[in-house]
């Protein structure tokens, strides 16, 4: 009878204890390991025991943690004891039936309202302890519902919007772009609850409007516009290469040919008609602008008399010269030092200098936060293969190091890979991601045809650049292609998508007698910006505080750099969908 006992208490300890260990998860999260975590950094932010986070994942035993690896995080149940929650003295919130939610890492309270099909404001009134934000490991009362809709980590193909007080279809339309029917067939509920102030909406990933996204959530933007104008009279001057004395007026056809090319000519009339746009809208916003436009004819001895007569006047900025070349001249000029000076349209860098605005993004820029995104979305389990051509060596170095499982694929002489080398590269039982880092267009035109071919139902290639230079701009790369190979890559300017632009583009086509193109964008948004900064902060380095600014295509964030000279650092990551642009959410 000892015996017995003795064997019986036993066995309840060991059930006991099993009971106790082998507590069963609510659900799971995906944490991919960064540098420098451990095990007992895991352990301690998600509040379990290292036996629970090698249950779930027992190559750790084996491996051990290391960087990039994609770890199940167990997600369980909170003690009764943590569930108590105090009385809210409601009769509409007393009526309801709740759930217990533990909140996990990068939640947020519009994704729980997602998920659970409430409001924030009705998640705010069940726990007053959230309205300053979520901690991990909280506890919250949650609306019971029927079903539970989740977020996927990588999203591409939605956007989520927050609906506001009073909104109704027509203005969401307005906004997004996106009409009810298709905010029907990707809300259910709508049918049933119709539009609800605080309620989280998904939108098609492409339908961004003038938004910026934060965690896959549209947000407003820094809208200027609406801000009070502290200056109401603003004077600039507007330096481009028309070079109208070598346009031949007398002759139509020759006069035609000539603005039918891409040149000086053309360019300066696009930037220029943007300009003109933005005066347009801005009139309506009652700010008085002067424009000083002069015609540089790309010579110095015409730049030297601009210069006297700039010197003369009082104007707030100067916009221009459009070349590198004339621009740095001009910069050179004493007597200008302390007037803003933006170069607005190249690429190439100019001489740092005090008062130079840089207004397009560098290249160093956009590697930089490319290189961040790709570290985010490409892992061990996947394919990764590295073509650069000579030029490029030192960025393939850095991406090996940042991939250091990644293969290398080297051009030919000719600017050409190889398809036979290309085809036994890639494989079907993981994704393949593609690096492409060149400025050839031959090379570029050959390895997108060649890994556009690759693609099939059991073969999957994406193809990335950290650095998309003007040989992308060549009319021979279709969007199909590109499409089919979902090129990802930083831009400093967003092709207008039209549903939820629409009256701007046709306002601006029944003004001009065409949709505006690249440069018009840029000379619309860029004036645009300058002078909505110098109405709402009276000068433009003290209008850097306001932070990042949007308008059409083109984004504005200002850094200080040397000489007390100023870079924009705003971009976009963008990505071929099909026959769509869209943004990727970072």
């Amino acid at each position: 009878m000892t015996l017995f006992r003795s064997f019986f208490i036993l066995c309840l300890f060991i059930l006991t204890g099993f009971s106790a260990t082998s507590q069963i998860p609510n659900s799971f999260i995906m944490h991919k390991v960064k540098r420098g975590e451990t095990i007992e950094f895991l352990i301690d932010q998600y509040r379990i025991t290292e036996s629970q986070l090698q249950e779930y994942n027992p190559s750790i035993e084996r491996l051990g943690i290391r960087r990039k690896m994609n770890l199940r995080i167990p997600v369980f149940d909170p003690p009764p004891e943590s569930t108590t929650i105090t009385k809210i003295p409601n009769p509409l919130i007393d009526s309801l039936k709740f759930t217990i939610h533990k909140v996990a890492p990068k939640e947020t309270k519009w994704r729980l309202a997602y998920k659970y099909q409430t409001t924030i404001k009705l998640l705010d009134s069940l726990n007053p302890e959230i309205k300053a934000g979520l901690k991990i490991g909280q506890t919250v009362r949650i609306p019971k519902t029927q079903i539970i809709q989740t977020i996927p980590e990588k999203d591409s193909l939605y956007n989520y919007y927050k609906v506001l007080p009073k909104e109704g279809f027509y203005r969401i339309k307005k906004k997004l772009g996106v009409d009810h029917v298709i905010l029907d067939s990707l809300n259910p509920d709508l049918k049933e609850t119709g539009l609800i102030a605080g309620m989280i909406l998904k939108i098609p990933g492409e339908k961004t409007g003038n938004f910026k996204i934060e965690n896959d959530l549209l947000v407003e933007r820094v809208n200027l516009l609406d801000s009070t104008f502290l200056k109401e009279k603003i004077n600039f001057s507007l330096l481009l290469p028309f070079k109208a004395n070598e346009i031949i007026f007398d002759s139509i056809e020759d006069t035609k040919k000539l603005l039918q090319e891409r040149n000086l000519h053309t360019l300066s009339l696009d930037f220029y008609s943007g300009v003109i746009f933005a005066l347009e809208t801005l009139n309506e916003k009652k700010i008085n602008v002067t424009l000083n436009t002069y015609d540089t004819e790309n010579k110095y001895s015409k730049l030297d008399e601009i210069v006297d007569e700039l010197a003369t006047n009082e104007t707030d900025f100067i916009v221009g010269p459009l070349i590198p070349s004339n621009f740095d001249y001009i910069s050179n000029k004493k007597v200008l030092e302390n007037i803003p000076k933006i170069n607005p349209l190249s690429t190439n860098p100019v001489i740092s200098r005090k008062n130079i605005f840089q207004s397009v993004t560098k290249a160093e820029n956009y590697r930089k936060k490319m290189f961040t995104y790709i570290d985010r979305v490409i892992d061990t389990t996947q394919n990764v293969i590295i073509v650069a051509d000579s030029l490029n060596r030192t960025i393939e170095s850095q991406l090996k190091t940042l991939f250091p499982w990644a293969i290398s694929l080297r051009p030919e002489k000719g600017d050409y890979i190889l398809p036979e080398l290309a085809d036994s590269l890639l494989v079907d039982s993981s994704p393949n991601k593609v690096i492409l880092e060149t400025q050839s267009f031959p090379l570029i035109a050959n390895a997108l045809s060649q890994f556009n071919a690759q693609n099939s139902g059991e073969r999957k290639v994406q193809v990335f650049t950290t650095y998309r230079s003007n040989a992308y701009n060549n009319k021979n790369l279709t969007r199909k292609v590109l499409g089919g190979i979902q090129f990802t890559y930083p831009s400093g300017f967003k092709p207008l998508e039209y549903s939820s632009n629409e009256i701007f583009i046709e306002s601006f086509k029944n003004y001009f007698g065409k949709r505006p193109n690249k440069e018009s964008l840029r000379g619309y948004d860029l004036v645009m910006d300058l002078i909505i900064r110098i109405a709402v902060a009276t000068k433009l380095e003290k209008s850097l505080e306001l932070g990042e600014t949007q308008y059409r295509s083109n984004r504005f964030s200002y850094e200080t750099e040397e000489n007390n000279s100023f870079s924009n650092t705003a971009l976009f990551i963008l990505q071929h969908q099909g026959y769509q642009i869209i943004e990727i959410k970072e």
